[in-house]
């Protein structure tokens, strides 16, 4: 089973999100995706964020009936500080060989997270890349401090010394944020088809982001 593991913060989880894990999905065979909500995500310690439970809530119901998608609640009932590099050992020891699927802009500042060089050695990496036209997902480059720990093979993906591989997968640019859905609800306007309508009843029925 190929399995990829889409962790975040999902406040609140929304069509770019699910856009982009359809297209990565279908772009390299997977069989499932695990979306793992952080309890804690370290570099949001100081920020407010929505109670974990609820922004798992959320997910669970926009991604119900969803084939190929599951939540994960590993990150929640750690609690604590959500570190990628426990997760991605945790579903390494589920399923052997994954993909850890995440955006360009998280992968760029990877050199701050726990332990990240040793990531690369438990799992395949998928950067997503936003792009119009897939053939500008090649054009990305790596950091400066990740380049030297990868080798580029003639197919345009990178070897990693412990044989896991780093790929680019481009993902149609929607452009919608989390932040900008809370600004929405916080002035009282429509986030009507930037969410699933079922988050969307959710947020209005539990208040979630008025203040």
């Amino acid at each position: 089973m190929r399995v990829g593991i889409f962790g975040g913060t999902f406040d609140p989880v929304h069509i770019g999100h699910l856009r982009a894990s359809e297209e990565i999905r279908e772009s390299f065979s997977l069989d499932r995706i695990y979306f793992v909500p952080a309890f804690v995500p370290p570099h949001k310690r100081d920020q407010r964020v929505t109670d974990a439970r609820e922004r798992f809530i959320m997910l669970k119901k926009a991604l119900r009936g969803k084939k190929g998608f599951v939540v994960s609640d590993v990150e929640i009932k750690k609690e604590g500080i959500s570190y990628s590099i426990e997760t991605v050992e945790h579903f390494e020891r589920l399923f052997g060989d994954i993909y850890f699927i995440l955006g360009e802009e998280a992968f760029s500042e990877i050199e701050t997270w726990l332990r990240w060089q040793e990531i690369f050695s438990h799992a395949n990496f998928i950067v997503m890349v936003r792009s119009r036209n897939g053939q500008e997902a090649k054009k990305f480059q790596l950091p400066a401090s990740v380049s030297p720990l990868f080798k580029e093979g003639a197919d345009g993906v990178y070897e990693h010394a412990s044989g896991k591989r780093l790929f680019f997968g481009y993902v149609t640019d929607i452009s919608v944020s989390s932040t900008k859905i809370r600004d929405l609800v916080r002035q009282g306007r429509s986030i009507r088809y930037l969410v699933p309508a079922c988050v969307e009843a959710y947020i209005v029925s539990r208040g979630l982001y008025r203040k």
